[in-house]
């Protein structure tokens, strides 16, 4: 049996007075249209058809009203960001000295133009009483400290990594940063003073105009970028500013360091601890107190440049 739909009758007996040709046309037609309108609705959305596959745009009140929720690259952006805040961004870590210098004993011995004067390439550094070397010391914090960067998705390059037999020289040491175009340059350091002089201080460089050097445009950013480093180093570390300089402040301006007076860019020094005092020195060889210094140099970093 043939029906012409679900919704429509079988049809009735004749009627003399009627024309049920015309009369079944009238129901039909209208009905099939009506039909195959809401099929074309349905199944168009279902299909790929519609405006994109059929060229006919179909719009019912219920596929307005259940639009399915889409993703927008915009909103997935906005997650990567907040995933990579430095994207973008470029920073260089300095690590102060190099475990071979005092084999090169001439080449880091020779002079090298700072703006103000001239001054020595590079030195050994200091160590512990024990021996720990204070190049030891900066390269494991660089390294800590880059993974934690990369990580918040910045560019990071380290002016040495162990892979030269001395320096490089303080002069090449600021061109490094210079030539990166870095948003942010961190030279680390520990300090060699007497015992009993305990805590961290941040150098910052100084107005200098003199030679090559003028540090004019980066003493306001360093500055920033020097408290912040310092704040976040005290967070982390829970370790105490200078007691030795500073002023109890845990900041430091020189203009006698070749690495700040031919900076271009915010660039400052941290000396994170005393080598030569028991109670630093026995934070210092901790590698667990190192990861510490890491984060909180990283913190201040990433508070700098996300401004």
């Amino acid at each position: 049996m043939s029906y012409v739909g679900p919704d429509f009758d079988p049809p009735q007996p004749r009627r003399p007075r009627r024309r049920p040709f015309a009369v079944a046309l009238a129901v039909l037609v209208p009905g099939a249209l009506l039909g195959w309108l809401v099929h074309a609705g349905v199944g168009g959305a279902a299909d790929g058809g519609g405006a994109d596959g059929s060229g006919v745009a179909v719009s019912t009140p219920a596929a307005s009203a259940v639009a399915p929720p889409t993703v927008s690259s915009t909103t997935a952006d906005d997650k990567g960001a907040a995933a990579t805040p430095l994207r973008g961004k470029v920073v260089v870590i300095d690590p102060g000295h190099n475990l071979t210098n005092f084999r090169h004993t001439a080449e880091i011995n020779r002079k090298v133009d700072i703006g103000t004067n001239r001054k020595e390439c590079d030195t050994t550094g200091t160590s512990t009483n024990s021996g720990y070397a204070e190049a030891k010391f900066t390269l494991d914090v660089a390294h800590r400290l880059r993974a934690l960067l990369e990580k918040q998705g910045a560019t990071v390059k380290l002016t040495q990594d162990g892979d030269r037999p001395y320096g490089p020289c303080v002069d090449e040491r600021a061109r490094i940063g210079n030539r990166a175009k870095a948003d942010a340059v961190v030279s680390i350091h520990a300090d060699g003073a007497a015992a009993g002089q305990r805590g961290y201080h941040v150098i910052l460089p100084g107005a200098v105009h003199k030679g090559i050097a003028d540090t004019r445009r980066i003493v306001a950013p360093s500055a920033t970028l020097g408290r912040f480093v310092a704040a976040g180093f005290r967070h982390v570390t829970g370790s105490g500013p200078s007691n030795y300089v500073g002023d109890g402040t845990g900041l430091v301006t020189r203009t006698d360091l070749g690495g700040l007076n031919l900076s271009t860019v915010p660039k400052v020094f941290i000396e994170c601890g005393n080598m030569r005092d028991g109670k630093d020195a026995a934070q210092l060889t901790s590698g667990a107190w190192r990861q510490k210094a890491a984060q909180g140099i990283s913190e201040g970093i990433v508070r700098f440049l996300r401004g």
